[in-house]
């Protein structure tokens, strides 16, 4: 396995204060999520909204069995937001001309129904307000309420440090490294990282496939893959067939499979600057590129000290980057410590489109968000004692941002 965003290390921004240690996601119930709505479905409309508690699926396997049941293509669902698949999380969902009856009646062992009601518009990607978490952490050590909630006043005054979770980057952590290669067009590289080096995390029969193939047995490789995995054995035989063109087996990796291995890359760079600057992450840089938390917005800091108390009231933060053509770039300090992260990530010569014709835009994105309404209460079920975190985070936050620093993993 290549040497991927695993060796970069995440400084805690509260390194002085001890965790909790503990287990998370025990069970699927010690996982909530609840989606906040943008705005509340108006009662009329062609579409039809409904609100589902999902259990230990993800939102595409859920879209996935709902589409199958009422006969319809996955597409037409609109979602939110994607939500844990080891949790239990309530989300709403979107379809155009159906039958709110039908809606009712639907009946799953993992998926609830919660409410139903009409709209004008489908729900798409972005719209809502954050997501609401409640967390158990069972096997904790002795004094973890306080402890996590001195971890969670300091976030609740300074920010949650926005890292990209492990999630973003893969079992094995190499994401990154297969789209920093693909961005460069050495499609040898990233295809061996997909389908070859078998590592720590791999187990058979995928360890099997994985060592077939860098041996360049690809059909026998291919055989061995799981039926989950069909891309992987679609990309194996290509290889066969074309006599190791690694070009045409990448294009056979699906379309969003390989814009995602490109925005891990961005990811991975973004994750390198927060690292180097998470001590200050609440301190403004002459040459920071802001971000506007009311809007979205971002310009450069001409001069630091003049614009610090709007970054002291959490209305601005300094930002790191998503490497793209359209990146507004950092000056000064900032920008070379953003020009540093990029080259440690492979991604050096400034060029953002990828030789399949991928391109990166690009885009600014806080190095911290907000914690609202934290709050940490111990607690005993059935299964033992925990800790159970409260809090709510902007739209596409990882809770690990948070539980990291409360339970210092």
């Amino acid at each position: 396995m290549a040497d991927g965003v695993q060796a970069i290390r995440l400084p805690f921004l509260t390194p002085d204060l001890p965790g909790i240690g503990g287990r998370i996601k025990a069970f699927d119930e010690d996982f909530l999520v609840e989606e906040l709505p943008r705005y509340q479905p108006c009662g009329q409309g062609t579409h039809v909204y409904f609100t589902i508690e999902k259990r230990g699926l993800t939102t595409m396997a859920a879209v996935a069995m709902i589409a199958k049941a009422l006969g319809r293509p996955a597409r037409d669902i609109g979602f939110a937001g994607q939500k844990d698949a080891h949790a239990i999380t309530r989300q709403a969902l979107s379809l155009e001309h159906v039958d709110p009856a039908r809606i009712e009646r639907l009946q799953f062992a993992r998926i609830r129904v919660l409410s139903v009601s009409r709209h004008t518009n489908k729900l798409k990607l972005g719209h809502l307000s954050g997501n609401r978490f409640a967390i158990r952490v069972r096997d904790v050590a002795a004094g973890a309420a306080d402890r996590a909630r001195a971890v969670l006043a300091v976030l609740a005054v300074r920010g949650v440090p926005n890292y990209f979770g492990p999630q973003r980057f893969g079992v094995r952590g190499d994401n990154g490294v297969i789209g920093a290669a693909a961005l460069r067009g050495d499609y040898e590289e990233a295809i061996r990282n997909v389908l070859g080096r078998p590592g720590p995390f791999d187990r058979p029969p995928i360890s099997d496939a994985r060592r077939l193939f860098d041996a360049g047995q690809y059909e026998k490789a291919a055989a061995l893959w799981p039926a989950g995995f069909t891309g992987m054995s679609r990309v194996c035989r290509a290889l066969a067939r074309t006599g190791g063109d690694f070009r045409a087996a990448w294009l056979k990796l699906d379309l969003p499979a390989r814009k995602f291995y490109l925005s891990a890359c961005q990811s991975e760079v973004f994750n390198r600057v927060l690292a180097a600057r998470v001590s200050g992450l609440d301190r403004l840089l002459t040459g920071d590129v802001a971000y506007k938390h009311n809007n979205g917005a971002c310009f450069v800091v001409e001069d630091a000290g003049l614009e610090q108390p709007r970054c002291d009231a959490f209305e601005i933060s300094p930002t790191g980057p998503l490497p793209g053509r359209r990146l507004t770039p950092a000056q000064g300090e900032p920008g070379r410590i953003e020009q540093s992260a990029i080259e440690a990530s492979g991604m050096s010569g400034g060029s953002f489109h990828a030789p399949d014709g991928m391109t990166l835009h690009g885009e600014r994105r806080p190095l911290r968000v907000p914690l609202a309404d934290p709050s940490v209460e111990p607690g005993r079920d059935e299964r033992g004692d925990f800790v159970e975190l409260r809090f709510t985070l902007p739209p596409g936050v990882y809770a690990t941002s948070v539980t990291r620093e409360v339970c210092k993993e």
